[in-house]
């Protein structure tokens, strides 16, 4: 998808919108630093993160840097640095990529999908939205097989719920895993999700049942108890709908801008100077 959300285009959208005092996390002689602002600097440096899921300290971090932006700002230009050739030369770039930028959000919010359209396309691909089967499991996770096989020995003799309770009570008490506080559950999963002995191991078990033998992995010795099996089945239209309308208009996007791009190509008067083109040309 083409890069929109650049930082010179965020605050350009953040001025146009008025602030909640809660927004405000400082003021640097009359400038307001908001959260809006944070946020942006976030995701600047890392698109998956979020102001908010940061840490107290990383919150403030990122406010304090914020602040001295401010401030370097305010002294760039008490001593004349907007002025200088190469502030306006930069100044002109930032102006094109912006003007680009906010043309080609233009073109893919117009964009349209009608409902209609995003059934037909779920209908005619019902095989690409399928939840796999997935199962739910439970395990013990201890250093040394003889500590496994004493385990399966305790629970060889246990059936239905007395079986689950004391896998439930051996795994808080015996595993060494990060699972063992919540008795081993490793909630759901699908094949290919966990190391090749655990997966084989868990999917070749029936619902109730537990390993015989201790299942060896890079982490350790599994005892291993299945507690439900999904089977695989189709994902209902409502929840894909949106994933849809969103996939066809970046479609529907994509090919609009690939066919402008070739017209406009063809009436403009272009002059490749590079090795490649004039090689390609005899």
């Amino acid at each position: 998808m083409v890069k929109i959300a650049k930082t010179s285009l965020v605050a350009v959208a953040l001025m146009a919108s008025s602030l909640a005092a809660s927004d405000i996390l400082a003021t640097v002689d009359g400038t307001n630093i908001t959260k809006q602002d944070a946020e942006a600097f976030v995701r600047a440096t890392s698109p998956n993160a979020h102001f908010s899921q940061l840490t107290p300290v990383q919150q403030n971090m990122i406010k304090q840097r914020l602040i001295e932006k401010a401030l370097f700002t305010e002294l760039a230009k008490k001593e004349g640095i907007e002025k200088e050739p190469e502030f306006n030369k930069a100044l002109s770039k930032i102006k094109d990529e912006l003007a680009v930028n906010l043309w080609m959000k233009k073109q893919l919010d117009n964009a349209i999908v009608s409902n209609s359209e995003a059934k037909e396309f779920y209908e005619k691909n019902k095989a690409k939205f399928v939840q796999k089967e997935s199962v739910h499991a439970r395990h013990i996770l201890v250093k040394d097989k003889k500590t496994a096989e004493d385990i399966i020995n305790q629970l060889k003799p246990l059936k239905g719920e007395a079986l689950k309770a004391k896998f439930i009570a051996l795994a808080k008490a015996k595993s060494v895993g990060p699972s063992a506080p919540k008795g081993g559950d490793l909630g759901n999963f699908s094949k290919g999700q966990m190391v090749p002995a655990f997966s084989k191991a868990v999917w070749g078990l029936k619902v109730g049942e537990i390993t015989t033998k201790p299942v060896k992995t890079q982490f350790g010795y599994h005892v291993i108890y299945l507690e439900g099996k999904s089977e695989a089945k189709p994902v209902p239209y409502d929840k894909v709908k949106d994933r849809i309308i969103a996939s066809l208009k970046q479609q529907q996007f994509a090919k609009k801008v690939a066919a402008m791009a070739k017209e406009l190509k063809s009436k403009a008067k272009i002059v490749d100077n590079t090795t490649e083109a004039n090689t390609t040309k005899k």
